[in-house]
């Protein structure tokens, strides 16, 4: 019987990234926390109870199917994720030169393409789990250092930045490997977008975007 095989893992939570600083970060070396306070540290937790809803969808995968992952994993980005301020990065100049419906409308979408990327990567289980490893203040952010261990792979590293938002820490950067900012690089992407149709083309983009991955699971 074949070995069963990893989740796709090339989008990751990297489709959501955003760098206030750029495409990179520099992070001094931080120690493992120990376990309690990995789980007493706040914006740990959250990511603690992010990662335990998608490790749910993948053990029931095969149940949930694509639509069902889909449905579980929405909510949890949209409060677990600060998409109106990522998208506002994102967004750059054009973000205040749009109404407020258009401003709405693209945080909207572009949560239901990050759900829908976290549902057609992460699409089977075999043993994956995660690890918070440690947790760096930055006024008045957080680094919160994860690793998505894979059985006879190398850890993949995962830092989030978060930050408060109505007494919340949530993540408003993915950084992969350390440094890699994946949104931060698509940024590019979406002006380009933006210059040429304004945020409505960038909606229909994201939609797009969306049903392709939740119909080619």
């Amino acid at each position: 019987m074949p070995k069963a095989q990893p989740p796709r893992l090339t989008a990751l939570a990297l489709a959501f990234a955003i760098g206030a600083s750029g495409a990179g970060l520099a992070l001094s070396p931080v120690s493992a926390l120990p376990a309690f306070a990995q789980t007493s540290d706040p914006a740990a937790g959250v990511i603690d109870g992010f990662d335990r809803t998608l490790l749910a969808a993948m053990k029931q995968s095969k149940t949930l199917g694509l639509q069902g992952r889909f449905s579980k994993m929405e909510p949890a980005v949209r409060t677990t994720f600060d998409l109106p301020a990522m998208m506002r990065v994102a967004s750059g100049a054009y973000w205040s030169k749009m109404s407020a419906a258009d401003q709405s409308a693209l945080v909207a979408a572009f949560g239901r393409f990050s759900a829908a990327t976290y549902a057609h990567n992460f699409d089977d289980f075999s043993g994956q789990k995660f690890l918070i490893t440690g947790v760096d203040t930055r006024l008045p952010d957080k680094l919160v250092r994860s690793q998505l261990v894979i059985g006879g792979s190398a850890p993949i590293n995962l830092v989030y930045r978060m930050r408060q938002d109505d007494g919340r820490w949530r993540i408003i950067d993915v950084f992969y490997n350390g440094t890699i900012s994946q949104l931060a690089q698509q940024a590019s992407d979406f002006s380009a977008t933006l210059a040429t149709g304004g945020a409505a083309a960038l909606i229909k983009k994201l939609d797009n975007q969306t049903d392709r991955l939740l119909h080619n699971g």
